[in-house]
């Protein structure tokens, strides 16, 4: 018995900001991020929108376009390091806006039976949901579990990260019955602990902030959306995890050379053009090609045999996280309906083909795993429309990016949107503070 991915769907926000718009106001020369890192547009959320409208959108349009009887759903495990909330999971938000819009055909509370949790471990969060879903239909085979990751990738304004910004979600149907991916039972895996990047608690003294309640203590901890962060050593962590469970994979299996297997190699990508930047160690390795320095490793980088590689089975997953920017759990699915929406736009038979993944999270933990491609996968793929909705996205000018980014907008920057939002935040009743509440607009 086979099991993997049977359904999948995605959604990315509609706004979005031109790179080269950013680039301008920041100093930068456009060609560095668009031609260097492959970056054209960063997906924004609109002022309604966060992680769990994100969720329940994929979630709701994967049981639409796929019929699938929520009811036949087990378990949702939501992958996200955007959550709302510190102990109420991102995914009962989700699950609840979607039992709304079903309750009409289906009746009150289709997932009152369902298991509904977040997993969290920075980028590889929905790697992680993945592993465990898949791990439950294998010892429940007539059992669906649906795998959610949603993230809002947010760096302050003017920091090296900034550019790198996007946002979105993607949902996968797992079950018995792969008909897009059918995924091996063999997980290369490798962690360290290190602060490469992280979202603390911060400390303040009440009294350096304005208007602190009397109630509330000397010490002040404050939670905010963007990280603390070291590009370079970040980069450096990741080469390091993939490389290490790259090799565990290999042991495991007993493969030589698993990526030549590969149809496609599909990356977490914290900005497109990384995967074929960091992967040209493990193919160094590979194939016998020391390198000391920097200039050195470029050699590889643009060798006739890497530039094939990349041409082949790179480049096509990357396309989509140009025109989004980093989606941190869901950057790695992305890739892959990316790489797959380009196949079946060009007419390309992939039935039986491979796919390798490495998925990444700073803090930090690599997951390297495969995959093989359904024989009815484009029966999947016919209803994503990949590109041609990203190019059906409403452009936004800088200041209304920098005015969405500081949430000083209290109306919705699309008018013509259609979907979920948040409609309020309760702030009087005692024992509800803080609790959100959303709505679909039709």
């Amino acid at each position: 018995m086979s099991f993997g991915i049977e359904a999948a769907s995605y959604y990315v926000p509609s706004l979005y900001l031109e790179i080269k718009d950013l680039a301008e106001e920041r100093g930068i020369e456009p060609a560095k991020l668009e031609k260097g890192l492959g970056l054209h547009k960063m997906g924004l959320p609109d002022v309604h929108e966060d992680a769990a409208t994100f969720a329940a959108e994929a979630l709701l349009r994967l049981i639409q376009d796929y019929t699938i009887n929520p009811k036949e759903i087990s378990r949702i495990y939501l992958g996200t390091e955007s959550a709302l909330d510190a102990a109420k999971p991102t995914a009962s938000y989700a699950m609840q806006m979607v039992e709304k819009v079903l309750e009409e055909s289906l009746g009150e509370r289709v997932f009152r039976n369902c298991d509904v949790v977040d997993m969290t471990f920075a980028c590889v969060g929905g790697v992680d949901a993945l592993h465990n879903a898949l791990d439950f239909v294998r010892v429940n085979p007539d059992k669906k579990a649906v795998v959610v990751a949603s993230d809002y990738a947010k760096y302050e304004l003017a920091s090296s990260g900034e550019y790198t910004q996007g946002g979105g979600a993607v949902a996968l149907l797992i079950s018995a019955k792969p008909d897009l991916l059918e995924i091996e039972n063999n997980w290369g895996v490798a962690t360290e602990s290190v602060f490469d990047f992280f979202k603390p608690r911060r400390q303040y003294n009440k009294e350096d902030l304005n208007g602190a309640p009397e109630m509330y203590p000397d010490k002040i901890e404050v939670f905010t959306d963007e990280p603390v962060f070291d590009g370079q050593y970040s980069n450096q962590c990741y080469q390091d995890r993939i490389r290490e469970a790259y090799q565990h994979y290999k042991e495991i299996t007993g493969k030589e050379k698993p990526y030549k297997d590969w149809k496609y190699l599909v990356f977490h990508l914290p900005y497109a053009f990384h995967g074929k930047r960091v992967f040209t160690e493990i193919y160094s390795l590979e194939n016998g090609i020391s390198y000391q320095t920097p200039n050195e490793q470029k050699a590889v980088a643009k060798s006739e045999n890497y530039m094939q590689l990349i041409n082949s089975a790179i480049e096509k997953t990357q396309r989509a996280s140009s025109e989004i920017g980093n989606m941190y759990t869901a950057s790695i699915f992305m890739a892959l309906l990316s790489g797959l929406q380009t196949s079946f736009n060009e007419n390309e038979d992939l039935s039986g083909k491979e796919i390798g993944f490495f998925g990444y999270g700073s803090g930090s933990k690599s997951k390297v795993f495969a995959g093989k491609i359904s024989p009815n996968w484009k029966t999947v793929v016919e209803k994503w429309n990949l590109f041609k909705n990203l190019n059906n996205r409403r452009a936004v000018d800088f200041e209304t990016y920098e005015k969405l980014h500081k949430k000083r907008l209290s109306q919705s920057v699309n008018p013509d949107y259609k979907g979920f939002g948040l409609v309020s935040i309760e702030t009087k009743n005692p024992v509800l503070i803080g609790a959100r509440y959303y709505h679909r607009q039709n």
